[in-house]
């Protein structure tokens, strides 16, 4: 079973409960269950979360960090960052050939050169060690250009610096940020991240990589090897995840940690495998790695011995945002070519835009471009005002734009017909580029338990502490999912739906009564869930999925919602256009969270969850398809 506690970084204690006309109440244990006194917005308890998607899965619109939509840049950034995007665009127009990339299987020298002479690998390094020092906002400007035209390019620029070094921008301590920072931006010595292993992917408990003190206590060896590494065989400095034996200061009893460890190709015993073989982002080098006895100093564990899953952790939600604003870019591009083709292309004595079939796949694909961008920016902008509770918002992010990239460029394809399959038209290239997307840094599977298992956590308890109450069901199971839980239900419906109409422009306000309802009922469902399943509910994937791609729609919806209305109290040119965007996604995406909800608890749905079940398990006792074909042959 995948060990999910482990990808929960952010233990809560106790169950969390709706109250009327208030927030979720931490109950502890062995608690009676008391009416939250009013509060402050602005003066949370420690127990709380501003983020909006934890509260969510309490039936609460905690609306902070989503109204108004983040507008975070100084006039200093904004003219830093004009300077900035103009050179960018034109060197991929002009210098950067993804195609020869493609071909080569490598970035060419001349794009390497000169993206180092741009600093495009040193965005967010502070100046005074060799960087740019822009904010999150600025990086997913940039980071957009750059999936707009090499999604190759984009994925060795992030393997550097969203996760290859971000150990050290955000755990380093003061002499490893001085040491290493230089040599991976004026230094141009490229970073890696080092995670994945034959034997854990996802589930990165299972690491067996292993670094063991030295007998001086001066250096850690370091054996094993790592995967699917990108950058890993050009890359000079790694941040590499390995177990760590620990003496119990208390039993003495010897345990096994997770630490991560800044490390030199230079050390020695270090190699790579020949570049991985692959379906896209073939300008990306990928390597397996090996670790033989490699000695690394022991002031280069990151983060302390035993932090490393809160570093891997930390990094990749830090990063997760990039992709959104990455795969915007590529949207922007695919979605370009379509209407080109659409508007200059005659069948049947017109042009192929003015036909309904081609008009609902334009309207979709830009709406699914509108949210993903304004995801990206979202996140990048809560994350530049200080917000610390963004993983599952940046998760989300993730999820929704690497679907979304699939859908809008395979549908630009369409409408392209022939065309658009031809390796000329540089599609084909795309659409293999972005299905890397939804596997990496936390499969789109994994990230959408991920959601769930989070926010559910939030809403009920820590997995954990369920398992632990548990442990003592007479004491704890009637308190934990009884009636005091029951009471909490029902008091939704007393409370009434909350209002989002204040938030949100006049002329969105019914999109906005079908987001507040919609987070209503998601609340009641979790905590229905909780009921049903008490702590099986991890293994109630089916139902947990359906959580997720909720919760996926209604923070969707909001966040359009929220941008949309600033454009429209702004009266931007584009204004009218949005707010239909705004409009049809809510609809549509509001409806969709009734059908998915519906099904967590409807009888029938959970009868057929249960077939496809068992028609899985078939399949793999049989190996195979287990029917013969109708020839009986």
């Amino acid at each position: 079973m995948l060990r999910f506690s482990r990808l929960v970084s952010v233990p809560q204690k106790g169950l969390q409960l709706i109250g009327k006309n208030s927030r979720c109440l931490a109950t502890a244990p062995n608690a009676a269950v008391k009416e939250e006194e009013p509060r402050a917005k602005s003066a949370p308890t420690s127990k709380e979360s501003l983020s909006f998607m934890m509260n969510l899965f309490c039936g609460v619109a905690e609306t902070s960090q989503v109204f108004p939509y983040p507008d975070v840049l100084s006039q200093e950034q904004r003219e830093t960052l004009s300077m900035l995007c103009d050179p960018t665009a034109k060197f991929f127009e002009e210098v950067n050939n993804p195609a020869k990339n493609d071909d080569l299987e490598r970035v060419e020298e001349a794009t390497m050169n000169g993206l180092w002479d741009l600093g495009a690998f040193s965005i967010q390094v502070p100046p005074d060690l060799g960087g740019l020092g822009l904010s999150n906002t600025q990086y997913a400007k940039l980071a957009e250009i750059v999936g707009s035209h090499d999604l190759g390019v984009s994925v060795t620029l992030g393997a550097h610096q969203s996760i290859g070094f971000k150990g050290i921008l955000l755990f380093g301590t003061p002499e490893q940020k001085a040491k290493y920072l230089p040599r991976v931006t004026t230094g141009r010595q490229l970073a890696a991240f080092c995670l994945t292993e034959p034997s854990s992917g996802s589930d990165a408990g299972s690491i067996r990589s292993r670094a063991v003190l030295s007998p001086d206590g001066k250096h850690y060896i370091l054996n094993g090897s790592k995967i699917w590494i990108s950058n890993g065989g050009i890359a000079e400095i790694f941040t590499v995840f390995a177990r760590t034996p620990v003496k119990d200061e208390k039993t003495g009893a010897e345990r096994d940690v997770v630490t991560s460890f800044i490390v030199e190709r230079s050390f020695g015993g270090i190699t790579s495998s020949p570049p991985d073989k692959k379906m896209g982002i073939k300008a990306s080098n990928t390597t397996s790695l090996y670790f033989e006895d490699v000695k690394i100093p022991v002031e280069n564990v990151l983060g302390g011995v035993g932090n490393g899953f809160k570093v891997a952790m930390n990094i990749l939600n830090n990063g997760r945002f990039g992709m959104s604003a990455t795969l915007s870019g590529t949207m922007r591009a695919a979605i370009k070519k379509a209407v080109e083709h659409a508007t200059t292309r005659v069948q049947f004595g017109r042009r192929i835009e003015s036909y309904g079939a081609i008009q609902e796949k334009l309207a979709r694909m830009a709406m699914l471009q509108y949210v993903t961008e304004s995801l990206a920016y979202m996140v990048s902008g809560n994350m530049d005002r200080g917000c610390m509770d963004f993983q599952l918002e940046a998760a989300i992010s993730k999820v929704f734009a690497s679907e979304a990239a699939w859908t809008v460029t395979d549908e630009a394809i369409q409408i392209l017909g022939g065309m658009g399959y031809m390796k000329d038209c540089g599609l084909e290239r795309v659409l293999r580029d972005i299905r890397i997307f939804r596997i990496f840094e936390g499969t789109n599977d994994i990230l959408r338990l991920f959601i769930a298992l989070t926010g559910i956590q939030y809403a009920g308890a820590h997995l954990r502490e369920l398992q632990k109450a548990f442990k003592n069901p007479a004491a704890n199971l009637g308190l934990i999912f009884g009636e005091a839980t029951k009471r909490a239900i029902r008091s939704v419906g007393l409370g009434g739906v909350p209002s989002l109409e204040q938030y949100v422009h006049p002329n969105l306000a019914a999109s906005a009564g079908l987001a507040a309802r919609s987070i209503v009922a998601f609340g009641t469902a979790v905590e229905s869930s909780l009921l049903k399943y008490g702590r099986n509910v991890v293994d109630e994937q089916f139902v947990l999925n359906r959580l997720a791609n909720s919760a996926i729609d209604i923070y969707t919806m909001v966040v359009v919602l929220s941008r949309a209305s600033r454009t429209l109290e702004c009266s931007l040119p584009t204004a009218a256009h949005e707010q239909q965007m705004a409009e049809v996604w809510c609809s549509e995406a509001s409806e969709r969270v009734g059908r998915n909800l519906d099904s967590t608890g409807n009888t029938q749905m959970l009868s057929k969850f249960n077939k496809m079940s068992s028609i899985a398990k078939n399949l793999c006792e049989a190996g195979q398809i287990v029917q013969k074909n109708p020839l009986n042959l």
